[in-house]
């Protein structure tokens, strides 16, 4: 039986097959990406691990195994984000128009280039607060677990980091989206209702951000945290207003 959360939260709007689609290439393009990276430079840039967690979780190689699988957690967040702002919404029948709305995971919408790029810009963005603090963690309780041997311009991490968060995004979507088109069409019921299912994924985000955002002030890093928040405050305030009805039109259909 799956107890896993997430994986639980996926499953709700892929469905069992789609979602173990999706965790699979998505781990295994990290995997490809920081062992390539950790030799090559490539896509991240420089880096190492430490070891200093060797006997306290699962190595493959060089790469601790819950380091390359939390990409894949990150980004089926940050897909039911990009889906909340672009999925096609309506009102619940006989609710008003400004009721909540119910989100549709609709198969031309969720496999749009809209989606599929707004995705990736906020996989990538999230990391914009996850790596600063995750750099320092000989500060908290994560412990040293890697650096850069030539620190970045943000906040110690090199801009390329990011480009390789894009590019883990971006490989993982276009192998995931022309498999996903082969399977079995989705219940149409499940479509039609996907608000719970979209929202679960943005509480993972929400709740990912909030959590660093935390640490980051914590560890007494106030320009790093306030940058972050500042980065975020605008997309909590639009996603408050696409739930709200504000932003965008909803589907009458």
């Amino acid at each position: 039986m799956n107890t896993n959360p997430n994986a639980e939260r996926a499953q709700r709007l892929f469905g069992r097959r789609r979602t173990w689609l999706f965790f699979l290439i998505t781990w295994v393009t990290a995997f490809v990406c920081e062992y390539s990276s950790t030799r090559t430079g490539l896509p991240f840039g420089w880096y190492y691990y430490t070891g200093s967690t060797l006997g306290e979780e699962l190595y493959l190689s060089n790469i601790p195994f819950m380091d390359s699988l939390s990409f894949t957690f990150l980004l089926f967040a940050s897909y039911c984000l990009a889906l909340l702002f672009l999925a096609p919404a309506r009102p619940a029948p006989g609710e008003t128009s400004r009721a909540w709305p119910h989100l549709s995971f609709d198969p031309t919408v969720r496999r749009s280039l809209p989606v599929l790029g707004l995705t990736v810009l906020f996989f990538a963005f999230i990391d914009m607060v996850i790596d600063p603090v995750a750099l320092r963690g000989d500060r908290w309780f994560l412990g040293r677990v890697y650096y850069y041997p030539d620190p970045g311009i943000h906040f110690g991490v090199p801009l390329a980091n990011y480009l390789g968060w894009a590019v883990v995004g971006s490989l993982s979507l276009a192998v995931y989206v022309p498999l996903e088109r082969r399977l079995p069409p989705l219940d149409i019921d499940l479509m039609q209702r996907a608000t719970g299912p979209i929202l679960l994924g943005c509480g993972l985000y929400l709740g990912v951000l909030v959590f660093n955002l935390a640490v980051t002030f914590w560890i007494g890093e106030p320009l790093q945290g306030l940058t972050g928040l500042f980065m975020f405050i605008p997309i909590v305030i639009l996603a408050l207003l696409r739930l709200s009805g504000a932003l965008a039109p909803r589907d009458a259909s």
